[in-house]
């Protein structure tokens, strides 16, 4: 659990300065689930440049409560929290200092999201909060105010978390976790877990992932590694002592960061899905007669593919859809052994390319057009789906047949600007796996909207 917080100050000498106003929203991971915003007075003069700077001044606050006031509510909302602020050292000096005066020592673990930021998107050219979140497409009103900067900063390690494949931050917070508020029995674990579609992560006692996974609905799929009595999953059950989560919005984002994130982390029960999950791919051929040829066969590192099958069924059933689709001759797809022309000319379903009525060029044309749309090589474009909430969505960036990465967006946001976008996105390693995801993925989901960029 986080406490992300800002705070703003009188200015002055170190150690002497007293907050006018501070924000703190506990977060979860995922969402806001309590706030306190309050002005403050400080009982000593603010700074001229400070007033410039906030809009605060001393006739605002002098109804406002003074610190030892609103103390108890900060101590209370903090609890059993890491402290997230931008530049931390600082508003964790200044709450410390405040809380001493009155006698009172108070001890929090912290996190600065300027250090994550340098630390995850080293290319960033600023890590000030307002250049950063700009560079970011994060969009932030009330500047220089408590509640807008706190806000700023939830939206920031919102994305610091999603850019986090190594998981450092969910480990080091499950560490850090009280011993007595680790789950004492699997059920408690599973009641804080929403039904929705994301990447889970079951964690050992050091907060080290043993197992990743994801699923339609987090809760249900949880639900089950605990309630299955096969022997791997009892074993599971005995080590986790927490589960956390990570809603993704959509499944395609789901299944590239569980396959991205269990290569990187390696745990010990996802030994299974370290290797590639797919067996056969489709290859082309041109025959002596100069027509294309279609062939699913065996994955084949030496042989470039159209796309890859989970199998070889699945294989057969994308060509059946595709000589519908395309008017393909099955015998010139590998679905037809005749030994003259195919079953379909004899009912007026194929134009004859098996027995060379349909000239090369035309029957070629319409096997470009598939491979085309099911190959992305040197393609520019955006794969835009479903965000973790209505008003934002996902992308995943292709450039020039590359896999880059994905991220999301807010829809008041113009992504089609390079730099805005390249910021956002969480670059992932364009591999086998990735491609047979996202091709599979855009087969059965055709609602999926992809944007062909401007060269």
């Amino acid at each position: 659990m986080y406490a992300i917080l800002d705070i703003e100050t009188t200015g002055g000498k170190f150690n002497e300065e007293g907050i006018t106003e501070i924000a703190i929203y506990k977060f979860d991971g995922q969402t806001i689930i309590d706030q306190f915003i309050s002005l403050v007075n400080p009982e000593r003069e603010i700074q001229p440049f400070v007033v410039n700077l906030t809009g605060i001044n001393s006739s605002m606050l002098r109804t406002a409560p003074k610190f030892y006031e609103v103390a108890k509510r900060i101590v209370e909302i903090t609890e059993d929290c890491i402290i997230v602020a931008h530049n931390a050292e600082f508003d964790y000096r200044i709450l410390r200092t405040e809380f001493s005066r009155l006698g009172f020592d108070f001890k929090r673990k912290t996190l600065c999201t300027v250090e994550l930021a340098q630390e995850i998107m080293p290319e960033q050219e600023s890590y000030s909060l307002g250049k950063l979140t700009r560079a970011l497409g994060i969009p932030v009103g009330d500047r220089h105010r408590a509640s807008g900067d706190a806000i700023a900063t939830v939206k920031l390690f919102k994305l610091l978390l999603a850019k986090d494949l190594n998981k450092h931050i969910i480990q080091d917070a499950v560490k850090a976790e009280p011993k007595y508020q680790m789950a004492t029995n699997l059920k408690s674990m599973i009641d804080g877990l929403p039904s929705s579609t994301g990447v889970f992560y079951f964690h050992d006692t050091y907060g080290k992932i043993i197992y990743i996974g994801k699923s339609k609905n987090i809760r249900n799929r949880v639900n089950q590694h605990f309630t299955s009595t096969n022997p791997k999953s009892k074993k599971m059950q005995k080590q986790v002592a927490a589960v956390t989560f990570e809603v993704t919005g959509n499944e395609l984002v789901a299944l590239l960061k569980e396959s991205a994130e269990i290569k990187l982390n390696k745990p010990s029960f996802n030994r299974a899905m370290r290797r590639s999950n797919f067996t056969h791919a489709l290859y082309r051929f041109t025959d002596d007669n100069g027509y294309i040829n279609l062939k699913i066969d065996h994955i084949d590192g030496r042989k470039k593919a159209i796309t890859t099958f989970s199998n070889y069924q699945s294989g057969k059933q994308f060509m059946f859809k595709a000589i519908e689709n395309y008017e393909l001759c099955p015998k010139l797809v590998g679905l037809d052994t005749s030994k003259t022309s195919c079953f379909k000319y004899h009912i007026d379903e194929c134009k004859g390319a098996c027995i060379k009525e349909e000239s090369p060029a035309d029957y070629n044309l319409r096997i470009q057009e598939l491979i085309l749309n099911n190959s992305y090589e040197n393609r520019d474009l955006l794969i835009i789906d479903k965000g973790r909430a209505l008003d934002e969505r996902s992308v995943l960036l292709i450039e020039n047949g590359v896999f880059k990465g994905l991220g999301y967006y807010d829809l008041n946001f113009q992504i089609i600007n390079k730099k805005v976008l390249e910021s956002i996105i969480t670059p992932m390693e364009d591999n086998k796996d990735a491609w047979h995801i996202i091709k599979s993925y855009l087969r059965k989901n055709k609602q999926v909207k992809i944007i062909e960029l401007n060269k």
